[in-house]
């Protein structure tokens, strides 16, 4: 067992309160829905103030909940992200770095071997269902899962079967979530077991991982049709309906929790997993400075954190705030104690979180080079202050090109250091890097201090 494992393990020395009653959670043990989005833009919200896309469920969410639009996530991955927000843990402590094992694509794909051996790095780490699961919480998992069988991490029920011989990487059958209806959620929340030697339902953990608006984009033609009509490429169309299809699909979950009498007693937290832009050209799509950048259209979400009655809702502009909050905001909200050294903050911790000054963050590859040795696999490190000073720092020694996705250099893969001011210029077009030195020099010292790497 992993150091991080034991130690996770030590430290739930407290569990307060009592099991739920009833349907729903009480307000010291909350029900705990957590949405995650894929591939999906920052800006791509009516919230966040896009002109054209149409987010009525998320824009209520966003006015009923503490909603935070300087979010990021640590790494512009899916599958290292998904590991951050279960572990509550950077890429480079809980090991997982990209998508894929070593190896040509199709034997990387294939061999169940070699996805174990990465299933298997992450569950020497402790995550959020399994100590839920000690504290009397039942779980569901749907959508995007990498990590083998759900129910090997503590999930009580799964949609994904994780059996990579039969279909599909990273979510198999769970994949159908929201495209194909919620009605595997409702049935679990409505037919949760009993908790212990009590006749009450437990109170519940949703994991809701939809593959949207995540390509393939193939949304249905009433909600493309409308963004056609407005004279955008298909592509571009096309996307903007499948963030849509998402929010239909938030809807129907706030609206079932509602009818139920849950939403009083249910914390839900919403975060995307990592970045998109959009690009016109369908073949330019991986040259863009988004999924699998550093830049700001890779890394930045929203994150919303409601709870009626708990929390109050508003809008922070201001205060930074990543995924690596949501354990402890999760395990804080339930009565976990003791996890204090994770390097994530409470997000219902106002105080704390204003008391932040910055952020880091890291890019890898998207094919591991080295499972054991997160270095290996390093392309950037970024840390972004409150003030909105940003550096992109990438890591030299790693300038292979079997680095990069596709055996190909994007042309925003740079070897020199780039400095932004992000609050100004959000999508850092002008660099800064040559006029500020001084600044560079202390920024990297600080990415040295985080996560200290050979130069």
């Amino acid at each position: 067992m992993s150091a991080t494992k034991c130690f996770l393990l030590a430290v739930i020395c407290a569990i307060v309160g009592t099991h739920c009653g009833g349907s729903a959670g009480s307000a010291s043990r909350p029900n705990v829905v957590l949405i995650i989005s894929d591939d999906h833009g920052w800006p791509d919200y009516g919230f966040m103030g896009h002109a054209a896309v149409r987010t009525p469920a998320l824009d209520r969410l966003a006015s009923e909940s503490m909603v935070y639009t300087r979010g990021y996530v640590p790494t512009p991955l899916c599958r290292p992200s998904l590991a951050t927000i279960a572990t509550g843990l950077y890429p480079h402590q809980h090991g997982i770095t990209g998508n894929d094992p070593p190896g040509d694509e199709g034997a990387r794909r294939r061999s169940p071997a070699r996805r174990a051996a990465m299933e298997a790095i992450f569950a020497r780490n402790e995550n959020v269902m399994e100590l839920l699961a000690r504290s009397g919480y039942v779980s569901h998992q749907s959508g995007k899962w990498w990590e083998g069988n759900p129910l090997d991490h503590g999930f009580t029920a799964a949609m994904t079967h994780g059996d990579v011989t039969r279909r599909g990487r990273h979510g198999d059958d769970g994949l159908v979530i929201g495209r194909e209806g919620m009605e595997p959620i409702f049935d679990f929340i409505e037919s949760r077991g009993t908790n212990g030697e009590s006749s009450e339902k437990p109170p519940f953990f949703i994991w809701y991982a939809p593959f949207l608006p995540h390509t393939p984009h193939n949304p249905p033609d009433r909600l493309v049709d409308r963004y056609r009509d407005q004279g955008r490429e298909e592509s571009v169309a096309k996307y903007l309906a499948m963030v849509e299809w998402l929010d239909e699909t938030v809807g129907q979950f706030l609206e079932y929790l509602e009818q139920r009498g849950l939403a009083q007693d249910t914390l839900v937290l919403y975060v995307a997993d990592n970045g998109w832009l959009q690009s016109p050209t369908p073949t330019n799509q991986r040259m863009t400075r988004a999924k699998m950048s550093p830049f700001e259209m890779g890394v930045r979400t929203p994150i919303m954190i409601r709870w009626p009655g708990e929390v109050a809702a508003g809008r922070d502009d201001e205060t930074l705030v990543s995924s690596i909050d949501l354990v402890p905001t999760i395990l804080g909200a339930v009565g976990i104690e003791g996890m204090s050294e994770l390097p994530g903050i409470d997000l219902r911790d106002r105080t704390a979180l204003a008391s932040r000054d910055r952020l880091f963050g890291a890019t890898f590859a998207h094919t591991s080079v080295d499972l054991e040795d997160p270095v290996a696999n390093l392309k950037y490190r970024t840390v972004v202050r409150a003030d909105g000073w940003k550096l992109i720092e990438p890591y030299r020694p790693n300038r292979e090109v079997t680095l990069l996705y596709g055996g190909r250099t994007a042309p925003w893969m740079r070897l020199d250091q780039e400095l932004y001011q992000v609050i100004d210029d959000p999508h850092e077009s002008d660099d800064l890097a040559g006029s500020e030195p001084a600044l560079v020099q202390e920024l990297h010292a600080d990415l040295q201090s985080w996560w200290e790497v050979p130069q």
